[in-house]
């Protein structure tokens, strides 16, 4: 299997070899479109000076001796005579095979282009080859005879050394790119290996991962994304865990009470009025685990928002009236005063999700306001429907104010079988009202009682 640091060097190598292929291919078209001519006319232009320099000479310079002058000047010289016999000044050409009648051309006076006739000049590398077909012939007059000479740049000595240097340089640079490469693929590689380890990490179950995220780039904002990530999933767990510790210990408790006072009721030591009294906690423990499975229902499908919103209009005010009815007994039993200030409401929403709400709070504030308080819930309609409900209750501290909408969490630390809850009940409302976009907020000091703000979008 190639590793990323594998694949990010071969990617740049490739990339540098098609770059480099590229390069060659627009340098050639260069070459074909704009130097190749103007290469040929340059030689040209110094074949015929050589010619006219020797024509026009006054110290009758024997032709062997003035073009092997002109050789040492690195160039390649074939002079041919009437005769078709031919003389080689400077280097040899690695190939003379030239056609009779391209020389009879030159003998009768024209001139031959050689160069940018060469059918291997398709690309630079032709420039360099040394063939007596890649040259310029011109005529040259000696001794009263017209004779070609055929002429071109010995590439090899002008250029030899700079072609190794280039070569060199070329290997050097293609090195180093390489080596700079593997060090930068190293550098890429690096934080995302740490990545891969921190996610092997939080996969078995430790969260408590520290990454660099001060990089200024996409990874530094990847490993500052996977760090929140990471915070955030230990949350989720140390939730969970706290969640099945509490479901455990709200399920075991009543579980615990049933099944001491039903064996106390079996041994019948009892009177009738101590058996009554247990079957009445039996009964209670019962309605308390059945009103948490619920609830724990109810949140669970929230949570999933498996419970798809049915959304209707309906009265608001009289469902609110409805549920101060459904729960009459619970404070005409504590002697309670309502006052409803409810005017004419109608809302689009969840009717059955809204019901709980309502439910949940009247109870919550029954529960936590003691005999002879009062409970009042009124409502004002504005851009959003202001729902209020204030109670005369004990009231919260700030640190309980803030961990209210926590699940399982009970402000009352000292609740016995008397007060039954789950703390799931403000923990459901919140979720609703958030399902419905509304907001709920709490305002309550210790000793003065509790208010419960709660907007709702009014469509």
């Amino acid at each position: 299997m190639k590793t990323l640091y594998v694949r990010i060097v071969l990617t740049f190598a490739l990339i540098a070899l098609i770059s480099g292929v590229i390069a060659f291919l627009f340098s050639n078209l260069y070459y074909q479109i704009k130097l190749k001519d103007f290469n040929e006319e340059k030689i040209l232009a110094v074949a015929e000076e050589i010619s006219f320099l020797y024509e026009h000479a006054d110290d009758n310079m024997p032709v062997d001796k003035y073009l092997k002058r002109v050789a040492n000047m690195n160039f390649q010289l074939y002079l041919v005579n009437q005769e078709m016999e031919g003389v080689q000044f400077g280097d040899e050409f690695r190939n003379y095979d030239i056609e009779e009648e391209v020389i009879q051309s030159v003998l009768n006076g024209e001139t031959y282009h050689g160069i940018s006739e060469f059918q291997s000049s398709l690309f630079v590398t032709g420039f360099f080859k040394d063939d007596i077909k890649n040259s310029i012939g011109v005529p040259m007059e000696v001794d009263g005879e017209i004779q070609a000479l055929f002429m071109r740049p010995n590439v090899e000595k002008q250029f030899g050394e700079m072609r190794i240097v280039f070569s060199i340089l070329l290997g050097l640079t293609f090195l180093i790119s390489l080596a700079l490469i593997a060090i930068f693929a190293g550098f890429l590689v690096r934080p995302i290996k740490k990545l891969t380890k921190a996610t092997r990490r939080i996969a078995g179950g430790h969260y408590d991962i520290q990454l660099d995220h001060n990089r200024k780039d996409e990874i530094g904002d990847l490993a500052y994304d996977f760090q929140r990530m990471a915070v955030s999933l230990k949350k989720l767990d140390d939730m969970r865990q706290e969640f099945v510790s509490n479901v455990s210990h709200e399920i075991q408790s009543p579980l615990t009470s049933i099944r001491g006072f039903t064996k106390a009721i079996r041994t019948k030591s009892i009177s009738a009025e101590q058996a009554d009294q247990y079957l009445e906690i039996i009964e209670k423990e019962s309605g308390r685990l059945s009103s948490l499975s619920k609830q724990l229902l109810l949140l669970s499908s929230l949570d999933k928002e498996a419970k798809a919103i049915h959304k209707e209009p309906f009265r608001l005010d009289e469902q609110i009236r409805e549920v101060v009815l459904l729960t009459e007994w619970e404070w005409n039993k504590k002697k309670l005063k309502l006052e409803l200030d409810l005017p004419e409401m109608v809302i689009k929403a969840d009717r059955q999700l809204f019901q709980q709400v309502w439910t949940n709070l009247l109870t919550n504030s029954i529960k936590f306001t003691g005999e002879a308080g009062v409970i009042s819930i009124s409502a004002v309609i504005d851009d959003q429907i202001v729902v209020m409900l204030r109670d005369t209750g004990k009231g919260m501290t700030e640190e309980e104010l803030l961990h209210i909408f926590d699940r399982f969490y009970m402000a009352d630390k000292s609740r016995n079988r008397t007060q039954s809850g789950s703390g799931l009940g403000l923990s459901v409302v919140k979720k609703i009202i958030d399902l419905h976009e509304g907001k709920i907020e709490v305002k309550s000091k210790h000793e003065e009682g509790t208010k419960f703000i709660i907007r709702i979008p009014w469509e």
